[in-house]
């Protein structure tokens, strides 16, 4: 009642003590600071990694609540020491100053508190008049109810200036002593409170004579003051003054770059190791000296957590210069997959069940359509398991593995696996898809490496379930935690059985020279890795998993440039391993044994035991693996008693015949198998007279149908003539060439023929003594 009455006895004065209330209020802003800062990231142990500089080009990093104390103590002794007790201005210190102006006739002292210099800083240092310190004295009481002191201390801190473009402590701190504000010494700590009072007149590097003056003169304060002790000020007083700023830490400046991308301006807490990022930083630059030589001039190396699925160390590119884009984040910039992609074929024919571990592929000269995979070494196995085809990385059987598998299934299970880069249709890439046909960045391919990983290890702990999400993007801040879903039975991709048997079989690759022999060595480690090399050697990758850690390394020339000599297994593999001795070791996976049974196969083809195999291997392959064929290489063959030759009823008594099973491979793969395995031996001729030799077979081994042929010219002029090759199931078998109508002559043994035909489209017919036909269209190109 009695405020009421006073408002309405005074409504004049209350007005304007409302309306000088309400402005008093609302007379700070909200925000005090809003200069742009600095990107900053720091390790996960909370070490400077890197900082863009702020787009004002000034070094001005983010708020920094925290102020180190011995820096607290020198600013307040030498700034403030009233800080604690005023109410944000100190009227003793304004006194003198308005005494010592005065009588100066001029601004020589400001009496400014802590808290007015803040205001001041947040207002741009507005020219220093009585008004503008009116003003000030105002704010500065607002400031003071609005934050504690030690908030209104920490905004002094991050924004007073430093000298040149450097604001903030925090700045001050690297730029000076390349170092983080809590590992300032005594000297160094005063030797930055000091530089507010006068950046500009006593700038690091000149003016040292004023500089060194007024820190020991803190120093004594300090000393006066028993804040530091005798011994501590004498030693203080010798420390050096810095000559000119260090630059700030770079150890991850493409991490950098992708942050600041979607961070700008904002301090970040990264996932990122500060031991693993230093070591390999180390590894990569150490490389770059080597292949430099060979003027391959690029490289990157992420590292990954199984478990947390986060980034523990991101190395973007070498430390290279501009010239060979060395501001090139390789991580992220899609590249041709080379066979990389391969495992995830094998996987997925696993299980699906479209083959075994070591089900025998066609490795033989191959067209498909007017797509002719090659080897690397350009030669033929003949037949070779799935396994040994991964683990050789055997591009033929790739191939054909795709086309039995389905192009449009595996392309379906890369979307799955969110390869971005992935973005066209099947029919675009076509078979060469398994070999390098599409692109995608290392970022992709590890992370996909790291989930089947976890896969596996999230088998065992879930008592055989799986998580719904485990092919998610990997963490790059320390404060995320990656959400892996909800557990279900359903797998989410490939079952772990096929992932652990594909894993199992990327052990067996031959490492690189200096790691031979590395599983008779306790210190090594078992680990699956897989290379790669695209097409014209302009890029070598290799990627590497173990229980714990997977590690993805890209090599080549940003440009795309290739380089002889510039090979997975070469120039990526050899960093790969560096990384992962860096790292610490890891036991090998749980077999998930509830996603495997133990069956027999044929030892010789590795598909399921068939009625006529004679050598059983017992393996373990996924479910889905029992509905595959049995073995379709092993007959029954009936020979009469010397096993010279095969027989049948209607040419040999019955009770005089021998029964042995057979393994026989079609003629084109026999052709190069019994080249490469010596063992191998080729089922007996029929004996003549019997029924039944007509099942032998032949079939070309050059030209494939329909296949155009450009004839080159020797230095001479001459055209070079064509090379004709079959294969038949009876070496000693004869046979009769054509081409067209004329008789070209015949073979025996070693069945090649050579012949010069005219540009156009000729039939070419090969007979054996037997009668059997062989017809294959070729066109002679100009």
């Amino acid at each position: 009642m009695r405020t009421l009455h006073y408002f309405q006895k005074h409504k004049k004065k209350s007005i304007v003590l409302l309306v000088l209330g309400v402005w008093y209020y609302f007379s700070l802003p909200q925000q005090l600071f809003s200069d742009s800062t600095s990107t900053v990231i720091e390790s996960r142990e909370g070490i400077l990694m890197g900082a863009k500089i702020a787009d004002d080009g000034q070094w001005r990093f983010p708020h920094n609540d925290s102020v180190p104390q011995k820096f607290k103590v020198c600013i307040l002794e030498f700034e403030d020491a009233y800080f604690y007790s005023h109410p944000g201005f100190n009227p003793v210190s304004i006194f003198k100053a308005l005494i010592k102006n005065i009588q100066s006739n001029k601004v020589k002292r400001g009496g400014s508190t802590i808290t007015q210099q803040v205001i001041r800083l947040s207002r741009k240092g507005k020219a220093r008049s009585y008004f503008e310190k009116a003003i000030e004295l105002i704010l500065a009481t607002r400031l003071e109810l609005r934050s504690s002191k030690d908030k209104v201390l920490s905004y002094y801190v991050s924004n007073a200036p430093f000298g040149g473009n450097v604001v903030g402590l925090d700045v001050a701190s690297w730029r000076y002593f390349n170092c983080s504000p809590d590992q300032l010494s005594w000297a160094e700590s005063a030797t930055l409170a000091v530089l507010p009072n006068a950046p500009s007149l006593i700038y690091p590097g000149k003016n040292q004579e004023k500089l060194v003056a007024k820190r020991n003169r803190l120093l004594v304060k300090l000393l006066n003051n028993s804040i530091i002790d005798s011994l501590t000020y004498d030693l203080a007083i010798l420390e050096e003054l810095p000559q000119k700023p260090f630059p700030i830490p770079q150890i991850a400046p493409h991490l950098l770059m992708k942050l600041d991308q979607k961070y700008k301006g904002q301090r970040i807490r990264t996932s990122v190791n500060i031991n693993h990022q230093k070591n390999v930083n180390q590894i990569v630059s150490e490389t770059y000296k080597e292949l430099k030589q060979n003027h391959i001039y690029n490289a990157a190396v992420i590292v990954l957590d199984v478990h947390t699925r986060k980034v523990l160390a991101y190395v973007g590119n070498t430390p290279t210069d501009k010239a060979h884009q060395k501001d090139v984040d390789i991580i992220t910039s899609p590249r041709s997959t080379g066979s990389i992609l391969k495992p995830f074929l094998f996987a997925g024919m696993l299980d699906q069940g479209e083959l075994l571990p070591h089900t025998i592929m066609p490795d033989i000269p191959t067209q498909i359509a007017n797509y002719s995979p090659q080897n690397f070494n350009k030669k033929y196995d003949g037949a070779v398991p799935a396994s040994e085809a991964l683990y050789r990385s055997l591009n033929i059987p790739a191939v054909r593995m795709l086309q039995q598998f389905g192009l449009e299934k595996f392309h379906f299970y890369l979307q799955k696996m969110k390869l971005k880069d992935v973005k066209y249709s099947p029919d675009h890439y076509g078979l060469s898809l398994i070999l390098g046909g599409a692109e995608s960045d290392l970022w992709d391919i590890t992370k996909n490496y790291a989930s089947f990983a976890a896969t596996i290890n999230h088998y065992r702990t879930l008592q055989s379930n799986y998580y719904t999400n485990e092919f998610s993007e990997p963490i790059l801040l320390a404060r995320q935690e990656f959400d892996l879903g909800k557990v279900t039975t359903e797998k989410p991709m490939f079952d772990a059985g096929s992932l652990y048997l594909t894993f199992e079989t990327l052990t067996k690759l031959n490492r690189p020279m200096g790691e031979d022999n590395w599983e008779f060595y306790d210190s090594s480690q078992k680990i699956a890795w897989k290379t790669g090399t695209s097409f014209g050697f302009r890029d070598a990758w290799a990627v590497g998993t173990t229980k714990d850690y997977t590690v993805g390394v890209w090599v080549g020339n940003a440009d795309g440039e290739g380089r002889a000599g510039l090979i997975g297994v070469k120039a990526a593999a050899p960093v790969l391993f560096s990384v992962f001795e860096q790292l610490p070791q890891s036991n090998w996976f749980d077999t998930p044994y509830d996603e495997l049974v133990a069956v027999g196969t044929c030892s010789k083809s590795g598909m399921l035991v068939g009625e006529f195999c004679e050598a059983v291997d017992s393996v373990m392959i996924p479910f889905a693996g029992k509905r595959t064929q049995t073995c379709s290489f092993h007959d029954l063959i009936h020979l009469d008693e010397e096993e010279e030759h095969q027989v049948n009823n209607s040419c040999y008594d019955l009770s005089q015949m021998k029964h042995k099973s057979w393994f026989t491979l079609p003629p084109l793969m026999e052709y190069y198998y019994q080249q490469k395995d010596a063992t191998y031996k080729v089922a007996p001729s029929f004996k003549l007279g019997c029924n039944g030799s007509e099942v032998q077979k032949m079939e070309f081994i050059f030209p494939k149908p329909n296949t155009k042929i450009f004839l080159p010219k020797g230095f001479d002029e001459t055209t070079n003539e064509l090379v004709l090759k079959v294969a038949h199931s009876v070496n000693e078998t004869t046979l009769f060439w054509y081409l067209g109508e004329k008789y070209l002559g015949e073979t025996k043994d070693i069945h090649e023929k050579s012949v010069l035909p005219t540009y156009g489209r000729h039939l070419i017919t090969v007979v054996d003594e037997l009668g059997n036909e062989l017809k294959q269209w070729i066109e002679i190109s100009e």
